[in-house]
């Protein structure tokens, strides 16, 4: 009787695995948040090698063209002990054995196929194909089928995620008695049978009570596991990541959960050091678990407050200082525009700031990177400068997924959809300040990365602004308004720097390309002129991209462009041909606000330029001294008397 049985449960086996390794569970849709998504794996053997797999995934709308977007290598990985393998975001509990960053998975109509392939035989956009497939679903959430995907993947069904807010769902395959093939929406099981079957796992969780602590402050982390162990249970843990390692803390990370017992703890210590690291995150996670052990969750961060930040010599955008810091541009940089007008001035800017044999291009990736340093917060090191709420914050808190509050990401000063550019797939890769491309002023797909045009912003802002020309926006209620020169500056600089750009009078709607409006970008550039912190930033970007905001350097140019100066011909305000210089002392120096002059013969003309070369003040016939009602800061003196001139450059305290 019991070969018998024995042979009838080997037949329905084999009735239900015509393949090695199926798709068991899929959750591609968690409403609202798109984090938890997982994709669960079962061979017919347990610990069975994935190597030589891959997973592919399809999209299947209108616009995807039932191609792929996605490639999964499966190499090194293994199914446990109930033949079950997740892949899935940190968010999924119990952990998956191998991570995917969030919102990868994309709802539907689309599709997900095992291929017995390497990831190089599925270059983005792919066509799906029958030929190596070992087992393919077709899914949505309640969407029209994907006819396109149904045939070319040999399937005859869509499956359906019915989930919602309040009760999130995902796709499970069952096998009944008789082998028999189903699928149903159900609750997620992710690292256990979809019928309650196989080997029964136990889950330990990792928890904190603060996810923020300073450096020499003391912390908790405590491990329960859903059932009390039957032996005592050692396991190791580590803290390691990045810059973050076994420097950076004392306390025990070798432990034992006692038999009997389901819960230990261990007290971490964060060192004090005297050195400006930035803020940091270490990531809490189990080393050495066996099954049927399995962690619950894993990479657990908290964030470590670097106390050792620096302040800058110079001032926020709300508290501005002019003439600290100065421009980095080469000697002679804007040369070839002096003597010229309207059109012939526009050109010989673009021929510097698009010299295709000196300017550079860096991916959209980069910018993250670039934005940290250029928007970098001049009261605070480890933050950066938010353009529109105009505060600080934290540099760790940018945005990787959909979820954007509390983040910063990347706001384009001229809207991509007003410009006409948008990213390719190189632009997903940082790749560094010595990897880039050449371009041009006709390469416009460059201007999505041009970080002259690009601000650090906090992400619901950014999506309020949306794509709504200045003057539409004009920032958060209750905020200064500090940004508006800056950004205006931005949008000058564009439409300079890439071919097909234009500013226009008014708001203009559909034409792509034209950006409004003209007489607001004035009057923003005229109220907020640039100061040391926009200085920096031109000297930041000019160092990757190897060109500058002519905008920010000379900043009465946009006059002779676009503004009351129009016709008339552009020279640089302190480019003058000395040909005798004045011997001539300026005292004291610092000064509170007069200063004196030895070695004047006649009566002088005195011009007194701020650092960002604006012309602020004229003295007619100045003999012994003058007095300068100017804020704290740096200022240029050009001195002119009977065809000789000297620059001399003064410090007012």
């Amino acid at each position: 009787m019991k070969k018998i049985t024995m042979a009838i449960f080997l037949l329905i086996s084999g009735l239900s695995w015509s393949q090695v390794l199926v798709i068991n569970e899929l959750d591609a849709d968690t409403p609202s948040i798109d984090t938890h998504e997982f994709i669960e794996l079962k061979s017919q053997t347990p610990n069975f090698s994935t190597d030589g797999y891959i997973l592919v995934f399809f999209n299947g709308s209108s616009n995807g063209g039932d191609r792929s977007y996605f490639v999964y290598d499966l190499n090194g990985l293994t199914t446990d002990i109930n033949g079950l393998l997740v892949v899935g975001s940190a968010n999924v509990t119990p952990f998956p054995q191998s991570l995917m960053a969030e919102n990868v998975i994309q709802n539907g109509p689309d599709a997900v196929g095992i291929y017995q392939a390497s990831i190089d035989d599925f270059p983005e956009e792919t066509i799906a194909t029958q030929t190596n497939l070992i087992d393919a679903m077709v899914y949505g959430t309640n969407d029209s089928d994907a006819s396109g995907l149904l045939e070319k993947l040999g399937e005859t069904t869509q499956h359906n995620d019915s989930g919602t807010n309040a009760n999130p769902k995902s796709i499970q395959r069952f096998v009944d008695e008789f082998g028999n093939e189903t699928f149903s929406s159900e609750i997620p099981t992710p690292r256990r049978e979809n019928d309650g079957s196989g080997i029964t796992v136990t889950a330990i969780d990792i928890s904190v009570a603060e996810t923020q602590i300073d450096e020499g402050d003391v912390f908790d982390i405590t491990f329960t596991a859903d059932t009390n162990m039957t032996s005592d249970l050692n396991f190791n843990i580590s803290l390691n990541n990045y810059g973050f390692n076994t420097a950076d803390f004392t306390g025990e990370t070798s432990l034992t959960i006692l038999s009997g017992e389901n819960t230990t703890s261990t007290t971490i210590t964060i060192v004090d050091d005297e050195f400006d690291e930035g803020d940091e995150v270490l990531k809490i996670k189990f080393l050495d678990l066996i099954e049927p052990i399995v962690a619950n969750n894993g990479d657990v961060e908290v964030r470590v407050v670097d106390n050792d930040f620096t302040v800058a010599a110079y001032g926020t955008p709300l508290e501005p200082t002019y003439g600290i810091v100065e421009s980095t541009q080469p000697n002679g940089y804007y040369n070839s525009t002096d003597g010229l007008a309207d059109a012939e001035l526009k050109q010989a800017l673009q021929d510097i700031v698009a010299d295709p044999s000196v300017v550079r291009a860096q991916t959209y990736a980069d910018v993250n990177d670039i934005l940290m340093e250029a928007d970098q917060n001049p009261a605070h090191s480890n933050q950066v400068w938010l353009v529109y709420l105009e505060e600080g914050r934290p540099k760790l808190d940018i945005q990787t997924n959909s979820l954007s509050t509390g983040k910063w990401n990347r706001e384009h000063t001229f809207p991509r959809s007003r410009g006409g550019f948008d990213s390719i797939e190189e632009d997903e890769v940082a790749d560094g300040i010595d990897i880039y491309w050449t371009t041009e002023a006709d390469s416009l797909r460059h201007g999505n990365s041009d970080v002259h045009a690009l601000r650090a912003a906090d992400g619901p802002e950014n999506s309020s602004r949306n794509n709504q020309f200045y003057g539409q926006y004009n920032g958060p209620t209750g905020t200064a308004g500090m940004f508006k020169g800056d950004v205006a500056r931005g949008v000058f600089y564009m439409t300079v720097r890439y071919n097909g750009l234009e500013i226009v009078n008014g708001f203009p709607e559909g034409n792509v390309g034209q950006f409004g409006d003209l007489e607001t970008l004035l009057e923003w550039h005229r109220n907020d002129p640039p100061d040391d912190f926009e200085m920096n930033r031109n000297n930041v970007v000019y160092n990757w991209q190897k060109n500058r905001n002519p905008f920010i350097d000379q900043p009465d140019m946009i006059e002779y462009i676009w503004g009351n100066m129009i016709g008339e011909t552009w020279n640089q305000p302190l480019s003058v041909e000395n040909v005798t210089a004045l011997n001539v002392s300026v005292f004291p120096n610092p000064t509170t606000g007069r200063v004196y002059f030895s070695g004047l013969n006649t009566a002088t003309t005195i011009e007194v330029f701020g650092m960002d070369g604006k012309l602020l003040m004229q003295y007619q016939s100045v003999e012994n001294y003058i007095d300068l009602d100017l804020t704290s800061g740096i200022y240029l003196l050009k001195l002119t008397s009977n065809n000789r001139s000297v620059i001399k450059k003064v410090i007012v305290e």
